[in-house]
């Protein structure tokens, strides 16, 4: 997914990358069993304006906190379709208000074999 609408390359951008989180993800028996890891890439279309400003945290996107929030949901899972969970971890994100977009991938190393990952990437709007 390389192009980007318009009306969001003139905002500012957060990149959150290879976070790696443990959960349950699959569809087959030997999956649902034990935990796998999951790469999670993030970026995040804001205005930076008024907390580059102010130098404040609560006019800034926390993503400290954000990661927190997305760690603690991926890890509680146990989606069957990297498309289910790529979605809520989008719907979690917009929930804070400061984001107008984001883009989010999802990794599964070893899911086919020859290959390193398997993933999934959608971009959502606030709508």
């Amino acid at each position: 997914m390389s192009t980007l609408p318009q009306h969001l390359s003139s905002l500012d951008a957060i990149h959150i990358e290879d976070l790696l989180v443990r959960t349950v993800i699959g569809i087959f028996d030997h999956e649902r069993d034990r935990c796998q890891d999951v790469a999670i890439n993030i970026t995040i279309w804001t205005d930076i304006a008024k907390a580059a400003a102010s130098d404040d945290i609560e006019d800034a996107v926390n993503y400290r906190e954000l990661t927190k929030n997305i760690i603690q949901h991926v890890s509680a899972s146990h989606c069957l379709l990297l498309e289910r969970l790529v979605q809520e971890v989008a719907d979690l994100i917009l929930e804070e208000h400061q984001i107008i977009a984001t883009r989010v991938k999802i990794e599964k190393p070893g899911a086919l074999r020859h290959s390193r990952s398997v993933g999934i990437e959608i971009l959502r709007e606030r709508s």
